[in-house]
Parts: C-alpha cells; sequence; structure tokens
C-alpha cells in the first residue's frame, strides 16, 4: 500500500536524562520520548509511540484505499485503546482500533472492511504486534 516501504530503517535513540530520550531517523527527523507522569509529561512513551504508529500505520493505508474509490471526507482519525498485563512484561494483550471518518458517501461496513483488511494484511506495525496481542478494529461514520 502506502511507498515509504523501508526494508532496514535504522534509527538513533539518545539518552537525555533519566526519562527522557530523542529517536532520531536517518534523516534526521526526531521523535521526543518521556517516562514522566502527570504534569511532567511532555512527549509520548514508547508504549504509547507504539499505539500511535500501529494508528498512523493503518490509517495512511485506509485513506489511500477510501481515496481510490473516489470517496469523499472531511475529517478522519484512529482512536487507540491499549491493555496491557499486570505482572512484567507488561506487553499489551488487547488494541481495540476506531477508525471514525467523517463522509457522506462512505459507508461504515465499507469503512470497517478496508480497516480490518490494511490492519490485518498491510500495517507492518499492527501484523507484528498481531503475533501477541489481540487486535480488535471497529469503525465508525459520522455525516459530514
Amino acid at each position: 500500500m502506502a511507498s515509504s516501504f523501508n526494508k532496514h530503517p535504522r534509527i538513533v535513540t539518545r539518552y537525555v536524562d533519566d526519562y527522557d530520550y530523542v529517536s532520531v531517523n536517518a534523516t534526521g527527523n526526531e521523535v521526543h520520548i518521556d517516562m514522566h507522569d502527570g504534569s511532567d509529561k511532555k512527549h509520548q512513551s514508547p508504549t504509547e509511540l507504539l499505539l500511535s504508529a500501529i494508528a498512523s500505520c493503518s490509517a495512511v493505508d485506509v485513506v489511500e484505499i477510501i481515496k481510490k474509490r473516489r470517496k469523499s471526507f472531511s475529517d478522519f482519525h484512529v482512536e487507540v485503546v491499549g491493555t496491557r498485563r499486570d505482572e512484567h512484561p507488561k506487553a499489551f494483550t488487547h488494541i481495540e482500533l476506531l477508525f471514525v471518518m467523517h463522509s457522506n458517501d462512505v459507508k461504515e461496513s465499507e469503512l470497517e472492511k478496508h480497516a480490518r483488511l490494511v490492519v490485518e494484511k498491510y500495517c507492518s506495525v499492527a501484523t507484528t504486534v498481531s503475533a501477541y496481542s489481540e487486535l480488535v478494529v471497529k469503525a465508525k461514520v459520522v455525516p459530514a
């Protein structure tokens, strides 16, 4: 689906302080990461980044499919909720993705079908995680 495939991505993650890190890709793009709680939190944690990666990876392909079918939408987002184990390693056991599209010509069943296909087949982040976590796909279409 999406054409930015890199077979061997390289990331360098650098220490900033005890709870802060910066990851940089080969082209110099940075992602700030922190493990702070509450009001000290300024960036996403590694587990939040994983959920964001699943959402963005699948979202780009869903949009591509919708546009190829010449459907229109005014807004689109993916809500992701993960459930983790209580004991270490606190891995995700269940991840629910809700694809929400504002459209007058996309049917909910159509959006869910495309989202499920992308999560199960095209999104490399989702397929990597699916070996260890149950992934549930839901869709909601809101009139534009």
